[in-house]
């Protein structure tokens, strides 16, 4: 492979309108909610900084700024993740995968399939195990902060951890796809 090549590949972020529809609709969404994760990022920061001038110059601190940043970081994450999924953008050794990569490409195709399966694996398990918490703080009405202070519920962000990972999981299995496929190319 040349270098060219997998500049090419690193960079699709929504896979070949050719793989459509599944192709384009998994990486259009995933577009989408990264956007709102990076519009959340911004909004977040000015929440933030409002609060600390108002806590150090006005004695006005805003109510619930620590509660909606510890949860906002948790769901900035999931909203985030399937893209970097498809980008090939988690954190890794990358030096180490493009060195695999030049020399035997094969090799370096059937790494990632085995880390998109694990990552599948993974996100499958998170959202199993997230899915009766989040139908539970919808039914129940459950919130956190302080009552008569500041609340607010938790299922929409509950929600995004489901659909984050659901969203994760399709997009490993969508990469596993393509890791085969270059597996296949490369013999």
């Amino acid at each position: 492979m040349t270098d060219e090549t997998t500049v090419e590949s690193d960079d699709a972020f929504v896979p070949r309108f050719s793989d459509a529809p599944f192709g384009a609709l998994l990486g259009s969404v995933a577009a989408v909610m990264s956007s709102i994760g990076t519009a959340w990022i911004g909004a977040l920061m000015a929440i933030i900084v409002a609060d600390v001038i108002g806590r150090n110059f006005l004695n006005a601190p805003i109510t619930g700024v620590s509660e909606i940043a510890a949860r906002s970081v948790v769901a900035i994450v999931f909203l985030q993740v399937s893209a970097a999924i498809l980008q090939r953008r988690l954190t890794r050794a990358d030096f180490l995968m493009r060195r695999i990569e030049r020399a035997r490409p094969r090799a370096a195709a059937l790494i990632e399939a085995g880390f998109c399966l694990t990552g599948a694996v993974v996100f499958s398990l998170i959202l199993w195990a997230s899915w009766p918490k989040f139908v539970d703080s919808w039914t129940t009405a459950e919130f956190f902060g302080v009552q008569g202070v500041f609340t607010i519920p938790t299922w929409p962000f509950r929600g995004i951890t489901v659909l984050g990972s659901a969203m994760a999981a399709l997009a490993a299995l969508y990469r596993f796809r393509d890791e085969i496929k270059a597996f296949g190319r490369s013999a």
